[in-house]
């Protein structure tokens, strides 16, 4: 049976997961079987595309997402399954109903008569013997009057003293039958979802706080956005707010009523032949049904769909972190410049740090243009002589503390300078990466340095620090922080592998975010390139300590060798093509390295692309990368991505007027807009209304992480430090 009952589960998880991600049922098995011979995402996606049909990266973390939920909710089944069938309760019905469940939701709700429940009314009830009372309300009452029926259970032993005992307890009993329907919940829960209203009060009004707009509020379940709800249950939690379900016990109750009584009636029918349920059995079951609604279902079910609709919320808001992490760091490096990174503060003096266009560092100092010293013509002295002689190409500026005051000093030297986000930096300085990287430097010149290579390399320099301490999001503390800390990581180890790596420069940091590397097989590789020196040749990864053909398999396709003996170990092309891809440049007539137009001899050749992967044994999608790799090797996917923007003036918040149009880059992301920096310290707010003439259904549909955009200026409020931006008829980018 445990043998059927898994080779079922497979089945049914294959062809789930088929239907809810539109894809073929021959699919969803290819990439199961792939993920459960150990094969991580970014490989099945980069070099397994004739398997899986050319699924992207996203499609498969979310299949595999789906795939681990599911199996759960089989384990589970097959738990409350043995459980029931222990009790010796189980039948084909029952059997049916538990296998077609389709949630966790669902599955307990079928298990909820069977659970072990700490002792409840109902069960005290039955202990007293009452529960052919129960059932003979339920049956829609016997021959005499329900009163009557009750003074059969009066028993001092018991504890039923009068016969409003006995039907008091007899109610309780039908209470929790009514509350363990699965139907009855499902159908209430519905009714939550459709005409639910969350009704939020203060429970002070008198006491000022962040939360004031929510001191009475209330909006549809079905309407409530993810950053309202987010903020809703954090003022709970600061037991600021108080939060209720509200609009559904009217039509929950009613229909509660008209199922229950509509069944007693059906059975009263059924054994006596009269259509109508006497008064008294009337009144009894319409008071267990409101018992039942009250007491059990609605708070069970009020926490159900308040518990459903934060984890909505978190998921939106862990996918807006998620996508405008992976646009973060998938911005386009600034090549072959010298950088000066600046670290902005105020007491403890600007921290500096020059690095040459390979990120070797060349100088640190630091200087003390801001208050509380103010020594702004001596630190523009030191700032000439640094960039006449390190020969600076561009100054890139944290966008912390005193960033705005260092602006001013810098828009004095005429040189291009970069605002970066310098979120996490001080978490690198601190840390002991940055203390394994830079022994000798202290915390702020880390950060510098960390600020200035972040200008060179985005990705090489942010893998360093967790990516929940980047802070491209919203409402981050109130999020799940295991989900949260999963999904970063997919989403830098895709971007990763999406770029690739130098194999011979490559942080440890870096490469154990690469597919089939772990943190120790990483630094194992840099001990081995600090021993024996530079690889030469890809297979050489083969000689490191415990990286075995797994993991080489995982990883070889993402290492990139520049200069090495295989020029293809420069490319993306994976080993286990390279047979493939010579016999390939061999039939074309072409050499290796030679420029050419390969596609075009491709349509030449007799049958084309389909004949080439067939006499070459490999796939079309293969052979179509392949190609793609001859024609521009080692190609950066980052190229594709806004450049960031250089500034060489600076405003104040009083500048500003109605109706200027500015340039700026969109710093931050959010549910109801994006955040701009226009050059003032603050960064103006876009609001969703205002980012495009059409219906925006949300602002990364519009706008993207480092994304350079024209804005439209509506106000500017220096008090409030409140900036309100617009993009509408401004050249949306």
């Amino acid at each position: 049976m445990k043998e059927d009952f898994f080779i079922k589960a497979e089945k049914d998880i294959e062809s789930s997961i088929a239907e809810e991600l539109n894809i073929k049922r021959t699919q969803a098995q290819a990439v199961i079987k792939l993920i459960d011979e150990g094969n991580t995402i970014p490989f099945i996606a980069r070099y397994r595309k004739e398997a899986t049909g050319n699924l992207n990266d996203e499609v498969l973390r979310a299949f595999e997402e789906r795939l681990n939920y599911l199996r759960g909710l089989w384990d589970r089944k097959k738990t409350v399954m043995d459980s029931i069938s222990e009790q010796g309760k189980m039948t084909a019905e029952l059997e049916g109903e538990i296998l077609k469940a389709g949630s966790l939701v669902s599955l307990e709700d079928i298990y909820r008569p069977y659970k072990q429940k700490r002792k409840t009314r109902a069960m005290l009830a039955e202990e007293k013997g009452l529960k052919p009372l129960a059932e003979i309300l339920l049956s829609g009452g016997g021959k005499s009057s329900l009163m009557s029926e009750a003074l059969k259970y009066i028993s001092t032993e018991n504890e039923v003293l009068t016969a409003e005992d006995a039907c008091f307890g007899a109610r309780d009993i039908v209470a929790e039958s009514i509350s363990d329907n699965a139907a009855f919940r499902e159908k209430i829960r519905k009714t939550a979802w459709d005409k639910g209203i969350i009704e939020v009060k203060a429970k002070n009004e008198s006491e000022d706080s962040v939360y004031r707009m929510y001191y009475d509020f209330s909006e549809a379940v079905s309407k409530l956005a993810g950053h309202r709800i987010l903020a809703i249950d954090r003022g709970e939690r600061e037991k600021i707010l108080a939060v209720k379900l509200k609009g559904i016990e009217d039509d929950s109750i009613s229909f509660l009523k008209r199922a229950v009584l509509k069944k007693a009636a059906e059975n009263r029918r059924k054994c006596t032949g009269e259509t109508s349920l006497p008064e008294d059995i009337e009144a009894a079951l319409s008071e267990a049904v409101e018992d039942a609604f009250k007491r059990l279902i609605a708070p069970s079910v009020e926490n159900e769909v308040r518990r459903e609709l934060t984890e909505k919320a978190q998921e939106g808001a862990i996918k807006i972190f998620a996508d405008n992490l992976k646009q973060l760091l998938m911005q386009q490096p600034i090549e072959g410049k010298t950088v000066l990174g600046w670290d902005p503060a105020f007491r403890t003096g600007c921290k500096l740090a020059v690095t040459d266009s390979t990120g070797r560092v060349l100088y640190t100092t630091v200087i003390f243009p801001t208050a509380p010293q103010d020594k702004v013509d001596e630190s523009l002295d030191v700032l000439r002589e640094i960039i006449k002689k390190y020969k600076v190409d561009v100054i890139s500026l944290g966008n912390g503390t005193a960033s705005r005051e260092s602006e001013l000093v810098i828009s004095k030297l005429k040189i291009p300078y970069v605002i970066v986000n310098e979120a996490g930096a001080s978490v690198y300085s601190a840390s002991e990466t940055g203390a394994k990287e830079f022994p000798e430097f202290d915390v702020g010149q880390r950060s510098a340095v960390s600020i200035a290579r972040r200008l060179q390399d985005p990705l090489s320099e942010l893998v360093k620090i967790e990516p929940e301490s980047i802070g491209v999001g919203q409402y981050q503390h109130d999020l799940n922080k295991k989900r949260l800390g999963e999904s970063l990581k997919n989403v830098v180890e895709d971007c990763v592998n999406s770029v690739g790596v130098d194999l011979n420069t490559a942080s440890a940091s870096l490469l154990e975010y690469v597919s089939g590397i772990n943190k120790t097989i990483a630094e194992n590789i840099v001990s081995y390139r600090q021993e024996k020196g530079a690889f030469r040749d890809r297979r050489e990864l083969m000689k490191v300590k415990k990286l075995g053909p797994k993991a080489f398999e995982q990883s070889a396709g993402f290492m990139r060798i520049r200069g090495g003996k295989e020029p293809l170990d420069a490319t993306a092309v994976h080993p286990e093509s390279y047979k493939a891809c010579r016999e390939l440049l061999k039939k074309l007539g072409i050499a290796m390295g030679e420029k050419g137009e390969i596609r075009a001899k491709i349509r030449e050749y007799p049958g084309g692309a389909a004949a080439l992967s067939k006499e070459l044994s490999i796939g079309e999608y293969t052979l179509s990368d392949i190609i793609t790799e001859l024609e521009r090797p080692g190609r950066d996917p980052r190229e594709d991505m806004p450049k960031p923007l250089l500034r060489s003036d600076v405003l104040e918040i009083t500048d500003l007027k109605p109706g200027m149009i500015l340039t700026g880059t969109v710093r931050n992301i959010t549910d109801f807009g994006a955040f701009v920096d226009i050059g003032v310290h603050q960064d103006g707010l876009v609001h969703i209304s205002e980012l495009s003439e059409k219906y925006v259904r949300h602002p990364q549909d519009v706008v993207k992480l480092g994304q350079t955009v024209k804005v439209r200026v509506l106000d500017a409020d220096a008090s409030k430090k409140r900036i309100a931006l617009s993009m509408k008829a401004v050249g949306e980018k």
